[in-house]
């Protein structure tokens, strides 16, 4: 690093001679003693922040003790400039509020100077305004130098850094040192809203609808009462079946299926429910006739199973023993044996759970075909996205992102959660945090959980925000953790995690690792790849390959003329 600061204060202390300032004679003798550096020559933006750091080693005896050096660092842009917090030195012999450097000890001094980025520091310098005071001379009171010369800034040039604007870019430029050019940008360039997790939706193409119904038969019987088929879930069923065959997009089954309650002997009940398989197929065939559908029918003997969901849905005092059981035990026999032993649990039994096991269940099952992606992108496209329902709506704007804002917008009008979470991700993609964070705030409401933690620390870390992103970031994944840790400047960190990709090349760059960059976006053909394969080549001093990626990326792209033109990383270009 060069050591300009050093040279500061030579030509301050030369200033000095030829302006009557005694006190910085002896200094100017000396000034190659002081050892200083600038960090770092290129400034880098950091969620939202320029940081430069300045350490100076000035030795034993060699600072007047009467004497004061005010160095204010400044970003000096086309527009005007930025001042930074003044670093004031002074002599034992002066009283101030200034870093005291004692004659006879060595001073170690690390200052970091911070500005507010903006835009215009693309295309800048950062430059120390030099001002000294002594008491005798004259600079009783503290004068502006030129750093570059030696001279006292003109009457113009102070009037001019008063001013602001324009004329105080120029005269800074004039007078101050330069230790710094422009403002390496690509932190802003990380895509924040590619790991970003999209809620998932239930949408499939064939949806499987089943709609069952009993014949209830008495006890040992297998023949069905005429009001066995009358009941409100058998007429139930027979309108869906209907409502399947009018349906063109249905394929529809029906099932007929014997069983016995699980009492008394099995082999008895074995033939039982074979007996009420075809008694029920016989009263479903004439029920369904207008139907045309070939129907199956089975016997599946005593129906533990029925029994076992029974007893969990009902509120017999016992039930939780009556489930160990049942556990406990594989043989019927067995099973009946024990339940039979808890007599006054048993009472119940016969009376509440089994009666509705003596059945034949019939079975409607329809795999039903949903609208295709075209169909559903065509309502979209016809202003009909409310025909949809939530599930197709999230499922589209998913396959579909040119339509993704319009569904989206419209399926959050329901309030579902996930439908703004998916909103948010749209509106981060388009580069409006505000709107991306407003969406997620709204699903917050709504209870939806892992992506949003997710997402509310990739967004807060887009928008510059890194507290919020870090409070956020220790329950996201693992590329959101990367990312924030790359909006806090830990490019090592970031690097370690993400592997490939082009947030992974610009943490890799940042962290100095160009080759490992390079691999990273090897497969990728876009114009932003493009982009940062150019600057690449120019860190790595290619500027035949640097133009020939820049131009690539341009022809794919021509907003990046733009950006390039006011890149430091492609200043070997111009």
């Amino acid at each position: 690093m060069k050591n300009l600061f050093k040279m500061t204060l030579l030509l301050a202390a030369s200033a000095m001679v030829l302006t009557g300032c005694d006190c910085f004679k002896k200094m100017a003798k000396n000034a190659d003693d002081v050892k200083v550096s600038c960090t770092p020559e290129v400034l880098t933006l950091n969620h939202g922040t320029v940081v430069a750091d300045v350490k100076a080693e000035i030795p034993a005896k060699y600072f007047n003790k009467t004497a004061s050096l005010k160095v204010t660092p400044a970003i000096v842009y086309a527009s005007g400039i930025t001042k930074g917090e003044a670093l004031l030195l002074q002599g034992e012999k002066v009283a101030d509020n200034g870093v005291l450097v004692k004659t006879g000890e060595a001073l170690s001094l690390n200052r970091q100077v911070k500005f507010a980025y903006t835009p215009e520091m693309n295309v800048s310098q950062l430059v120390l305004l030099v001002e000294v005071k002594c008491k005798s001379g004259k600079c009783k009171e503290y004068t502006l130098v030129n750093a570059n010369d030696g001279s006292l800034a003109s009457k113009e040039q102070v009037a001019a850094l008063a001013q602001g604007g324009k004329a105080a870019s120029e005269a800074a430029a004039a007078v101050g040192l330069a230790i710094a050019k422009g403002v390496n940008t690509l932190q802003a360039d990380l895509n924040y809203a590619e790991a970003m997790q999209v809620a998932a939706n239930n949408y499939k193409n064939v949806t499987t609808h089943v709609v069952k119904a009993d014949i209830v038969y008495r006890i040992n019987s297998s023949l069905v009462g005429r009001k066995a088929v009358e009941t409100e879930e058998v007429k139930a069923l027979k309108a869906a079946v209907e409502a399947n065959k009018a349906n063109d997009r249905a394929v529809q089954s029906v099932y007929v299926n014997g069983y016995a309650s699980p009492d008394g002997p099995e082999k008895f009940n074995d033939k039982l429910s074979q007996k009420r398989s075809k008694t029920g197929l016989k009263a479903v065939e004439k029920l369904l006739k207008e139907s045309g559908l070939n129907i199956d029918a089975a016997a599946y003997g005593e129906d533990w199973e029925g029994f076992q969901e029974a007893v969990a849905a009902s509120n017999i005092a016992d039930k939780d023993l009556i489930l160990q059981v049942l556990k406990m035990y594989s043989s019927s026999a067995e099973r009946e044996k024990e339940i039979k032993n808890m007599s006054n649990v048993f009472k119940s039994l016969k009376t509440d759970v089994l009666p509705q096991l003596r059945r034949a269940q019939i079975v409607n099952s329809a795999d039903v075909t949903g609208k295709t992606d075209e169909e559903m992108l065509a309502l979209v496209n016809a202003g009909k996205v409310a025909e949809l329902c939530i599930e197709e709506q999230l499922h589209i704007a998913e396959v579909c992102p040119a339509v993704a804002e319009v569904v989206l917008t419209e399926a959050a009008k329901t309030g579902d959660a996930r439908a703004l979470n998916n909103l948010a991700i749209v509106y981060a993609k388009a580069g409006n945090y505000d709107k991306a964070l407003e969406c997620l705030n709204k699903a917050d409401k709504k209870g939806i959980t892992s992506e949003l933690n997710n997402n509310y620390a990739l967004v807060y870390a887009a928008k510059g925000d890194v507290e919020k992103a870090n409070s956020y970031a220790a329950n996201a994944t693992a590329d959101a953790k990367a990312l924030v840790a790359a909006a806090n400047g830990n490019y090592a960190s970031a690097a370690q995690t993400l592997k490939s990709g082009y947030n992974a090349a610009i943490a890799q760059v940042q962290n100095g690792n160009l080759a490992a960059a390079k691999q990273s976006i090897a497969s990728d053909m876009s114009a932003k790849a493009d982009y940062l394969r150019a600057v690449i080549a120019c860190k790595e001093g290619d500027l035949k390959e640097a133009k020939s990626q820049l131009n690539s990326a341009v022809s794919k792209d021509a907003s990046l003329a733009q950006k390039a033109a006011t890149d430091v990383n492609l200043a070997a270009l111009k």
